[in-house]
């Protein structure tokens, strides 16, 4: 009996020196929601996103906008936290000689990310909302050419 019961004590005090992941990557693991592979279908063409957990501190994405048979645009995209703060990097095929951009995350909640580059041309700012489980809403915007922009794209869930 004196065996089980320190055996016992030995369990609970390694449980409890053990890290809480969970509140580690406290701001990745609010935006779980993300996950998964999202679809937007216009007249102008075809946006998919596919997001997946590379780690317990990383999300990784691929951005695809297809018209026809072509690919108009192509991205990867690292979601990454370290300490407190997270950070969107955004790699564009043909821009910035492949070299990602960040984007601070300023505004996180169950439902809404927005990142925030403001020394970047276009976009500065990136927002994704989650509307239900299965659609979101991406927007884009900033400054462009000395005006005010902005795109947005209804993301539907895919299987």
């Amino acid at each position: 009996m004196k065996n089980i019961l320190s055996l016992s004590c030995l369990i609970l005090v390694l449980a409890s020196c053990k890290e809480d992941k969970s509140r580690t990557y406290k701001k990745l693991n609010t935006a779980n929601w993300l996950l998964g592979n999202w679809q937007s279908k216009s007249v102008e063409g075809n946006l998919t996103e596919s997001w997946k957990k590379a780690n317990d501190s990383t999300f990784q994405a691929t951005s695809y906008f297809i018209k026809e048979l072509d690919t108009l645009h192509f991205e990867t995209i690292i979601l990454e936290q370290k300490g407190e703060n997270a950070t969107y990097y955004a790699a564009v095929q043909g821009q910035n000689e492949g070299k990602p951009v960040a984007f601070k995350l300023k505004t996180e909640s169950e439902k809404e990310l927005i990142f925030e580059n403001l020394k970047h041309d276009y976009p500065q700012k990136i927002n994704y909302a989650q509307i239900t489980s299965d659609s979101l809403v991406v927007k884009i915007s900033g400054m462009q050419q000395g005006k005010p922009s902005s795109e947005q794209f209804s993301m539907k869930r895919i299987k």
